[in-house]
């Protein structure tokens, strides 16, 4: 019987040096969340593209630039970022970069208009 939780002690002995490429690996999933584990290499991006839930991101490693919306900003280990369903993001590593993504289900997507 497996236990009743998910623990990792260190999230970047879970991740894999990459020399090209992303990496994506869920380590966790339930009716009410999902977390993947994304590990880039230096100068990989994740294009503009939006998510249907709220979710949150959280830097292990490395430096990357987030654009959330219209602003980029600088990201690196201890960077934290909500963002709601339907905000327009991106991911770019600037050097090979652990990423924590949590998504938050049963939201949606604020309604057209608001």
């Amino acid at each position: 019987m497996s236990p009743p939780y998910t623990f990792f002690a260190d999230l970047n002995q879970e991740s894999m040096p990459l020399e090209d490429g992303i990496l994506s690996r869920t380590i966790h999933q339930d009716d009410r969340s999902k977390a993947v584990l994304f590990t880039f290499a230096a100068g990989q991006e994740l294009s503009e593209h939006t998510a249907s839930t709220p979710a949150i991101l959280q830097f292990i490693s490395g430096e990357a630039a987030l654009t959330l919306g219209s602003e980029t900003l600088d990201a690196r280990a201890g960077t934290f970022a909500h963002m709601p369903a339907g905000l327009t993001h991106a991911i770019r590593a600037n050097t090979p970069t652990v990423m924590l993504l949590l998504l938050l289900k049963g939201a949606s997507a604020p309604p057209a208009g608001s």
